[in-house]
């Protein structure tokens, strides 16, 4: 794999979409470092909890933006490996 879509939790809950041609292990470590600063530093410490390989870059953003404009109950289920629910949980419901 040469890219890779990846889903971090942060401190309070939120979750952070992104993408990384590089290795996992060091994206999450500079993200937990504030290396770039941006939106997960305020929200350290965070923690992988779902990863997708790509094999070009180009695929992985376009994942990412699908991804990021989920509802946090769609990002669970992605996390979860429930991907059988995903499809329900696109259709939205009057109440």
């Amino acid at each position: 794999m040469t890219a890779y879509l990846y889903v971090l939790r942060c401190r309070d809950g939120a979750y952070y979409v992104g993408t990384t041609r590089g290795n996992l292990e060091t994206r999450v470590a500079e993200h937990n470092a504030g290396t770039y600063g941006g939106w997960t530093a305020a929200r350290r410490p965070v923690q992988l909890v779902f990863h997708q390989g790509f094999e070009r870059i180009t695929d992985a953003i376009a994942a990412e933006r699908q991804v990021k404009g989920w509802r946090r109950e769609k990002k669970e289920a992605l996390i979860s490996g429930q991907c059988h629910l995903l499809p329900a949980l696109s259709s939205r419901t009057k109440v």
